[in-house]
C-alpha cells in the first residue's frame, strides 16, 4: 500500500467511492477549485468536457486530489458548501 496512513484518514480519501457515486453538483465545485487554484484552466476544461459526474469525480481523484492534503482540505470545504447533505450523511 502506498501513501501515509494519515492521508487515508482524510474525509476525501475515506469516502472516495461514495463521493464518486453521489456528488451530483460538480460544476460549481469545479468553479471553486479553479478559483482556489487547486486545478488549472486546462484541467478544468478537460474535466468539464467529461460526460458524467462520476467521470468528472474520478478525474479529480486521479489528478488534482492526489496533490496532497491541502488540495483535499479545499475540496472538503467546497463539498460542505455545495453538497452539505451528502457530507452530513457520510459523517
Amino acid at each position: 500500500m502506498t501513501g501515509s496512513p494519515v492521508s487515508k484518514n482524510h474525509f476525501v480519501d475515506k469516502h472516495r467511492v461514495e463521493l464518486i457515486q453521489r456528488v451530483s453538483n460538480i460544476e460549481p465545485i469545479l468553479d471553486e477549485l479553479l478559483k482556489e487554484k487547486v486545478i488549472q484552466q486546462e484541467s478544468y476544461d478537460r474535466i468539464r468536457a467529461l460526460q458524467t459526474s462520476q467521470e468528472k469525480m474520478r478525474e479529480l481523484y486521479s489528478g488534482p486530489l492526489k496533490a496532497g492534503s491541502a488540495s483535499k482540505d479545499v475540496f472538503y470545504q467546497i463539498l460542505q458548501t455545495h453538497e452539505r447533505l451528502l457530507v452530513n450523511d457520510l459523517c
